[in-house]
């Protein structure tokens, strides 16, 4: 991925509460529809891989923020984001807009559910998303405690369009040949894709893979496990409520910060 480093200026924070000011350092527009961009991190910002911050841009009367997932891994200098465009979007309408050396917002305090310790041990991880769901396992598979803490992780991403799904293939081809994680990851991490609305070797949606037994097979694990599969999911709505209803039909329990268990999904996510 391309990565544009400027000469960074430091930066006072807005308020002493509020976000802090953050330079883009690149932009990548995957598609009409789909950018990720990299910015400054704050010193002294910490993170759990797999957490949102709240993200965006002056108004004319306070602030545009909205969530986002943090894609880039909590080891990373910088800060990266996956972000669908909407093109009447409050926020994305001009956030897709951004260049190298602009200014963005960052909140302080990162938060959500798709952290290792919302879930307890076991032996295989399933990270499940649709659309832009898939960023935050782009943080969470290139988080060394992923690997020490399973024996086999497994990554699937979903869109509607063939051409949508180059983002989550990048991060896992960069993921499995970078020069620290590929020898971590090698043997362990599993990519598993498809699309639900043109032709491609694998199609449908993630739901129904996991009904058909398609992903087990794929992935050469057997079915749903609570004695030793965990699970983490991301995507729309009705992705969420149909992949919940599957891990509780397996007997998978919903986990969270306060009481670890079989899986988790994101609240706040929406797209």
């Amino acid at each position: 991925m391309t990565n544009v480093q400027t000469n960074l200026e430091v930066r006072q924070p807005v308020s002493a509460t509020g976000p802090t000011y953050e330079t883009v350092l690149s932009v990548h527009h995957w598609t009409e529809s789909l950018f990720s961009f990299r910015i400054s991190r704050p010193a002294g910002f910490r993170f759990r891989s797999g957490e949102f911050i709240m993200l965006g841009l002056e108004g004319e009367k306070k602030p545009l923020m909205r969530a986002y997932s943090i894609a880039s891994p909590s080891w990373d200098d910088q800060l990266e984001f996956f972000s669908i465009k909407v093109q009447d979007g409050p926020l994305t309408s001009r956030l897709q807009k951004i260049q190298p050396g602009d200014t963005v917002l960052l909140g302080r305090k990162p938060v959500g559910t798709l952290v290792l310790d919302a879930l307890t041990p076991g032996e295989n991880l399933y990270l499940l998303s649709t659309g832009t769901g898939f960023a935050p396992f782009a943080s969470v598979i290139r988080d060394p405690e992923t690997y020490e803490k399973f024996n086999r992780v497994i990554v699937t991403h979903t869109c509607r369009e063939v051409a949508e799904l180059a983002y989550s293939k990048d991060i896992v081809d960069h993921t499995i040949n970078h020069e620290f994680l590929g020898e971590l990851v090698e043997g362990k991490l599993s990519y598993f894709e498809s699309a639900t609305r043109e032709p491609y070797f694998r199609h449908g949606r993630i739901t129904t893979l996991i009904e058909n037994g398609q992903l087990f097979e794929t992935v050469g694990l057997p079915a749903f496990d609570p004695a030793r599969d965990r699970v983490m999911i991301c995507g729309s709505t009705a992705m969420l409520n149909d992949t919940k209803a599957l891990c509780e039909k397996f007997g998978l329990t919903e986990g969270s910060n306060a009481k670890p268990a079989e899986y988790v999904y994101e609240k706040a996510f929406v797209g």
